[in-house]
C-alpha cells in the first residue's frame, strides 16, 4: 500500500505539477492568441449566441437524435458544476491563500479558449454510432485529427486509447465514489448524526442506507438513457445554480462593507502570500508557487477545461457549426468559475473565517468546513444546511455527468453493448462510495483525472492550425458576411448534409 501511495504521489506531482500546469496554461494562452483572444474580442457575439438564446433558438432541436444547444449545455454543466465550486475553492484558499482566487480567474480566462477549442474539434470530428446518436470527444480528434498527420496514425490511436482508459478509471473514483462519499459524510453528519441503527460489516447502517438511496436515484436516471439524463439536467441545473448564486448574494450583501478588503487581499496575495502567523512554512517563492498551483488546479477541477470530458456531451448537440458549440464552452467556464467559484470565494473571504492580513484560516477551521462555517457565521445553522444540501446536489449531478463520460469512452474502446454493462457497474459502485473510508481511491482517481489532460492537450496543440481555420471560416461567414464554403466536418458526407442545413438556415 505504501508503494502504491508513493507511485501515485509521483505521478500526481507530474500530472498536476509544473509540467501539467505549464502545458495547461500554455495551451490556453496559445489558443487565445491564435484566435485573437476570441473570448474578449467577440464577447458580445458569444454572449448573444449562448446566454442570449437560451429561451429561443438554443432550445430548438433541428437534428433527430441530437440535443438542443441549451440541453447539451446543461448536461455538460451536470459534471462541471460540482464539489469543486465549493470544496475546491475552500481547499485552494486554505492551501494557497486568498491569492489562489486570482489564479483561478487566470486559469478560467485561458480555460475558456481551451474548452472552446475542445468543442470545436469535438463537433468537427464527431460521427454517428451504431444507434444513430452522435459520438465525439478527444479520442476521436486524437485518432482522426492527430492521426491524419504523417507518421502519427499510431500515436493518435494510442493517445486516444490512453485518454479513454484514464477517463474510465477517473469516472469510477472522482466521478462516482469520491462524490458519493462526500455526500454521505456531509449529509449524514449534518442531518442524521443522532440516528443510531447499528453497523453492518463495521460500517454504520446509515451510510449503507444513504448509499442504496443514492444508487436507486441514480439508476432511475442513468438506466433511462442519455435523453433522460439530459432532461433531468435541463430542469435541475438552472434551479440548482440560481439557488446557490442567490444564497451567496445574500451572504455577500450582509458583508458588503468587507468587499474592498477582500478584493485587495486577493490581488495582494496573488504573487506571493506572506503568511506570518501560525505554522506557515517555506520561502516566499514556494508559497507563491503553491498559490498559483492550487488556484489553477482547483480552477481546472471545477470547470474541467483541458480534461476533454464535457466535449463528449457537447458533441451530442444539434448545432452543426463547430464554432457555435465552441462558444457554449466559453459560457460554461464563465458560469462555473468566473461566477459561481468567485461567489464562493467572496463569501469565504468576507465571512471572517480567513484572516485577510495573513491569509490563514481561523482556528478550528479547515478546507472541509470552511464554506459551511462561512455561511453559518452569517445565517446560523440554516446556512450550514444550505451548504450541505448544495454539496449534495452538486456532487450527485457530477455523478450523473461522469456516468455519461465513462459510457462514451467505454463505447469507443469496446462498443455500444459494453457501454450498457459499464452503466450497471457504475451504478453498483455508488454503494461502495457511501461506505468506503480510505482517501486513497480519491487520490488515485485525482491522478487519473490529471492524466486525462495530457493526451487531450497534445491533441489540441497539434491541431492549432485547424482550430484557427475553423474560427476564421466562421468569423468570415457569420460576422463579416462573406459568401464562402463552411467548414463543418472532416467527414465528407456529414459536411455535405451539414452545409445543406446551414444554407437553409437550420443552424
Amino acid at each position: 500500500m505504501e508503494s502504491v501511495i508513493k507511485i501515485n504521489d509521483a505521478v500526481n506531482a507530474f500530472a498536476w505539477g509544473t509540467v501539467g500546469l505549464v502545458l495547461l496554461l500554455g495551451t490556453g494562452l496559445i489558443c487565445s492568441a491564435v484566435t485573437g483572444f476570441f473570448q474578449i474580442t467577440h464577447i458580445r457575439h458569444w454572449w448573444k449566441g449562448t446566454f442570449g438564446i437560451i429561451r429561443g433558438k438554443g432550445s430548438v432541436i433541428n437534428d433527430e437524435g441530437a440535443l438542443s444547444q441549451f440541453r447539451a449545455f446543461c448536461t455538460a454543466l451536470c459534471a462541471t458544476i460540482g464539489t469543486g465550486n465549493i470544496a475546491g475553492v475552500s481547499t485552494a484558499i486554505c492551501v494557497g491563500g486568498p491569492g489562489a482566487v486570482f489564479w483561478m480567474w487566470i486559469a478560467a480566462f485561458f480555460g475558456m479558449m481551451v474548452k472552446y477549442s475542445e468543442n470545436v474539434l469535438g463537433i468537427y470530428f464527431r460521427r454517428r454510432n451504431s444507434e444513430g446518436a452522435w459520438s465525439g470527444g478527444p479520442m476521436y480528434y486524437l485518432q482522426d485529427g492527430l492521426g491524419s498527420i504523417k507518421h502519427c496514425k499510431k500515436l493518435g490511436r494510442v493517445l486516444g486509447i490512453l485518454f479513454c482508459v484514464f477517463t474510465m478509471l477517473a469516472s469510477f473514483g472522482i466521478g462516482n465514489m469520491g462524490q458519493i462519499n462526500k455526500i454521505t459524510i456531509n449529509f449524514g453528519s449534518t442531518f442524521l448524526s443522532d440516528v443510531h441503527i447499528g453497523e453492518f460489516h463495521g460500517i454504520s447502517k446509515v451510510n449503507w442506507v444513504i448509499g442504496f438511496v443514492l444508487m436507486l436515484a441514480a439508476a432511475l436516471i442513468i438506466l433511462g438513457g442519455f435523453r433522460r439524463l439530459a432532461a433531468v439536467s435541463e430542469k435541475l441545473i438552472p434551479v440548482m445554480a440560481i439557488a446557490y448564486i442567490l444564497g451567496c448574494i445574500v451572504v455577500i450583501t450582509m458583508n458588503i462593507s468587507k468587499l474592498p478588503a477582500v478584493m485587495e487581499a486577493i490581488f495582494r496575495f496573488a504573487l506571493g502570500p506572506k503568511a506570518v502567523m501560525g505554522g506557515a512554512a517555506g520561502s516566499a517563492v514556494q508559497l507563491a508557487f503553491n498559490t498559483i498551483k492550487n488556484g489553477c488546479k482547483r480552477g481546472v477541477f471545477s470547470n474541467e477545461a483541458g480534461l476533454g470530458s464535457s466535449v463528449m456531451v457537447h458533441s451530442n448537440t444539434c448545432a452543426r457549426e463547430p464554432v457555435k458549440q465552441g462558444m457554449w464552452g466559453i459560457a460554461e467556464v464563465f458560469l462555473d468559475t468566473i461566477v459561481i467559484c468567485t461567489m464562493t470565494a467572496v463569501v469565504v473571504l468576507s465571512s471572517g473565517m480567513i484572516d485577510l492580513d495573513t491569509g490563514l484560516a481561523a482556528e478550528g477551521v479547515n478546507d472541509a468546513t470552511l464554506v459551511a462555517k462561512a455561511f453559518g457565521n452569517c445565517l446560523g445553522r440554516p446556512g450550514e444546511w444550505f451548504v450541505v444540501i448544495s454539496i449534495t446536489l452538486f456532487a450527485f449531478t457530477t455523478v450523473m455527468g461522469w456516468s455519461y463520460y465513462g459510457a462514451k469512452v467505454t463505447e469507443y474502446l469496446f462498443g455500444v453493448a459494453a457501454a450498457k454493462v459499464y452503466r450497471l457497474v457504475f451504478i453498483l459502485l455508488i454503494v461502495f462510495g457511501a461506505v468506503m473510508e480510505s482517501n486513497l481511491a480519491w487520490d488515485i482517481s485525482d491522478t487519473f483525472n490529471g492524466l486525462m489532460m495530457i493526451p487531450n492537450l497534445i491533441g489540441l496543440l497539434v491541431q492549432i492550425p485547424l482550430i484557427v481555420k475553423l474560427t476564421r471560416n466562421y468569423i468570415d461567414r457569420r460576422i463579416k458576411g462573406k459568401d464562402i464554403m463552411p467548414m463543418l466536418s472532416f467527414d465528407l458526407d456529414i459536411q455535405r448534409d451539414a452545409a445543406r442545413a446551414v444554407k437553409k438556415g437550420m443552424d
